[in-house]
C-alpha cells in the first residue's frame, strides 16, 4: 500500500485511504478482521524504523464533500480530532481531487464536524481554513497539582474538541515542556507568553500521545481563546485574528468566526511525499 505524509508547521501526518486497505481493513471492521490501527500507528510513525509523523490519520471517503477521519497519534492512542490534521487530510482530498479552485470539505471526527476549506497555494502547499467549533471551560486533569504551577499564574483547561491546559509564562524559553506534559499526559499542555507583537501569543506545546511537537493546531485555538480572556490580546464579541507564534511556524486563529463562540484555524498545509509501506 502507500501512505502520504503531510505537513503543517512541523506538526505532520500520514494520511492512509482505506479505500486502499485489502478487504477486510475498514476502520469499523468485524473482530479479528480490521488491521491493528495503534500497532500500525506506532510502527509507521517512528522516525527511526518508520515513514516517521506526529499521527496517522486514516480516510474514509463518503462522497465528494464528506469523509471520515479517525486519528490515531504516534504511540498508537486514538484522538478525538486534531486542526493540524484535518487541514492536512482535507489537502489529501485536494490533491485526490486534482482541483484548481478553492473547494470545500466536511470531515466527521470522534469531536464532530469539521468544515475545512481548502485554496491552492503552489509547490506542493495549499491554504486550509478549519472551522474548529466552539471553545470551552473543562475541569483539571487528574494530577493537576504535581506540575506545580504558582497559584497566582494563569491558566485554563480547554477543549476544542479535544482536551487542553494552557499555562500562561512570561517567556516559552527555558519551560521544560516535556517534564511538564509528562505530568498531566492525558491533556495537551500549552506554555502561552505574550506578543511579541500586539495581536500575537509565542506558544509551545506538549501533546498527548505525540510528545513535543512543532505545532498544535487546537493548541493554537486553545491558546488564542485563552489569551484574550487574560486580555494578552484585544478582546472582542467581534472577529478578531490572533496569531500564535510556535517553533513550527505561525498560525492565525480567528477568535468568533464564523460566528460568535467559535473559531477558526488558517495557515499552509503541504505535501510531502508519498511512501510504500504495509501492515
Amino acid at each position: 500500500m502507500h501512505v502520504s505524509k503531510f505537513d503543517a508547521w512541523g506538526n505532520d501526518f500520514l494520511v492512509l485511504d482505506l479505500a486502499d486497505v485489502p478487504t477486510g481493513g475498514g476502520a469499523a471492521g468485524p473482530p479479528g478482521g480490521a488491521p491493528d490501527w495503534p500497532a500500525v500507528a506506532r510502527a509507521w510513525c517512528d522516525r527511526a524504523t518508520g515513514v516517521g509523523a506526529d499521527g496517522l490519520l486514516l480516510l474514509e471517503r463518503v462522497d465528494d464533500v464528506n469523509s471520515r477521519m479517525t486519528l490515531h497519534n504516534s504511540d498508537g492512542s486514538r484522538a478525538e480530532t486534531s486542526g493540524n490534521g484535518a487541514r492536512c487530510l482535507a489537502h489529501a482530498l485536494f490533491r485526490a481531487d486534482a482541483a484548481l479552485g478553492e473547494r470545500a470539505y466536511r470531515l466527521h471526527t470522534d469531536a464532530g464536524e469539521r468544515e475545512v476549506t481548502v485554496g491552492a497555494r503552489g509547490d506542493d502547499t495549499v491554504t486550509a481554513s478549519v472551522d474548529m467549533g466552539e471553545v470551552v471551560r473543562i475541569d483539571a486533569p487528574a494530577g493537576w497539582e504535581s506540575v506545580g504551577a504558582l497559584p497566582d499564574r494563569p491558566v485554563l483547561h480547554l477543549s476544542v474538541g479535544n482536551p487542553h491546559t494552557v499555562v500562561g509564562v512570561d517567556s516559552v524559553e527555558g519551560v521544560d515542556v516535556r517534564a511538564l506534559g509528562r505530568k498531566i499526559p492525558q491533556v495537551n499542555l500549552e506554555v502561552v507568553a505574550p506578543g511579541p507583537e500586539v495581536n500575537a501569543v509565542t506558544m509551545r506545546v506538549h501533546e498527548r500521545g505525540a510528545g513535543v511537537t512543532q505545532a498544535c493546531g487546537t493548541g493554537a485555538c486553545a491558546s488564542a481563546w485563552a489569551a484574550a480572556w487574560w486580555g494578552l490580546v484585544p478582546q472582542s464579541v467581534e472577529r478578531c485574528e490572533v496569531t500564535v507564534h510556535m517553533p513550527g511556524g505561525d498560525a492565525i486563529v480567528t477568535l468568533n468566526a464564523p460566528s460568535r463562540g467559535r473559531v477558526t484555524l488558517t495557515g499552509p498545509a503541504r505535501y510531502v511525499g508519498t511512501y510504500e509501506v504495509s501492515l
